[in-house]
């Protein structure tokens, strides 16, 4: 039978022991700044992205009932489903809706300074045009 564990109610002090006890014992192996600096420059790539295009960043409130949205326009060599993860990548980072319709990605809101860092990350040159 399991013993039950029961805490003194009467003000009396609590028999307890720290589960991070045994750490104390433990000796951490000390790392140089230096070192650190180092790895931190060997984990970044050296390489420039190559540039993959020109897209336009657009403000639309036509047809739309009055409602803000950013178009994107002009992708060169890039397939619907790499412009549906775009979308995807820029729907979370914006906390909005969007589409991918006729070759044009649509997000909802005016989005343009995030969706032009996305499109920088991934390689484009980002145009805002447009009010």
């Amino acid at each position: 039978m399991k013993e039950k564990k029961r805490l003194p109610t009467d003000g009396g002090p609590i028999k307890w022991t720290s589960p991070f006890a045994a750490l104390k014992q433990v000796e951490l192996p000390t790392v140089s700044p230096n070192h650190i600096a180092n790895d931190q420059n060997a984990a970044v790539p050296t390489v420039p992205k190559k540039n993959r295009g020109r897209v336009d960043i657009i403000r639309q409130t036509a047809h739309r009932g009055g409602k803000t949205v950013t178009v994107l326009t002009g992708f060169v060599g890039i397939g619907q489903s790499e412009k549906e993860a775009l979308a995807k990548q820029m729907q979370k980072v914006c906390g909005a809706g969007g589409t991918v319709k006729d070759g044009r990605i649509e997000i909802q809101g005016d989005q343009r300074e995030a969706v032009a860092r996305i499109l920088v990350e991934a390689g484009f040159r980002p145009v805002l045009a447009g009010g």
